[in-house]
């Protein structure tokens, strides 16, 4: 019997998750988290072999899937982790599997893909849909363009309108850390603005 942990902080998307697996024989849902908070105590309290888990919880600041990844990937006989999730970027991919998760699917993958993909977690196997295995032998095969997990996290906070003195508050890094980042970026996307750059990384499914 494969134990799951599910972790949303939709109800509806928990309950259609709840309705999907209760059809499986093989697989029980002993707990749900609608906090990435959560999703870490109940992988500690339940020793799930797998947690089905979002990336985002609630407004942009409160820990995400992929903090609550990390966390859950370093408990004693940590379970695998797999992601499900509305987003697709560059940035939201690399983030998960840097973490630790065994697959990352989207929300829209039919029922069939994500029930084999529970079952192929729970057996230590990866578990990409089809579209982000794409992505990321892309990513492989075209290194120059690629961003550093810190480099994509610098561009995101730009995106969101801040400077480059409050990115380097919010990252505990200098300023001219920041400028080195920055400088990193243009380089990479071919662009000499902060704006330009927001917008190929957009244009690239870099960002959001």
């Amino acid at each position: 019997m494969i134990r799951l942990v599910i972790a949303d902080d939709h109800p509806i998307v928990r309950a259609g998750l709840l309705a999907l697996f209760a059809l499986e024989p093989d697989i029980e849902v002993v707990a749900e988290a609608s906090t990435a908070d959560d999703a870490v105590r109940a992988a500690a309290l339940e020793n799930p072999d797998v947690v089905l888990i979002d990336l985002q919880f609630g407004a942009r600041g409160t820990p995400t899937g992929a903090d609550a990844t990390r966390r859950i990937r370093a408990l004693d006989a940590a379970p695998y982790v797999l992601v499900l999730t509305n987003y697709d970027s560059d940035a939201d991919i690399l983030g998960a599997v840097e973490a630790g998760a065994s697959g990352y699917l989207l929300k829209d993958a039919p029922p069939h893909e994500l029930i084999a993909a529970v079952r192929a977690a729970a057996a230590g196997e990866s578990a990409l849909a089809p579209v982000i295995a794409s992505r990321l032998l892309t990513r492989m095969r075209a290194p120059q363009a690629s961003l550093s997990q810190r480099e994509m996290e610098v561009l995101e906070l730009v995106a969101a309108g801040r400077s480059n003195a409050e990115v380097s508050t919010l990252l505990f890094v200098s300023e001219t850390t920041v400028k080195s980042h920055l400088a990193h970026i243009f380089s990479k996307l071919d662009v000499s603005s902060r704006t330009a750059a927001v917008s190929a990384a957009r244009e690239r499914g870099i960002l959001r």
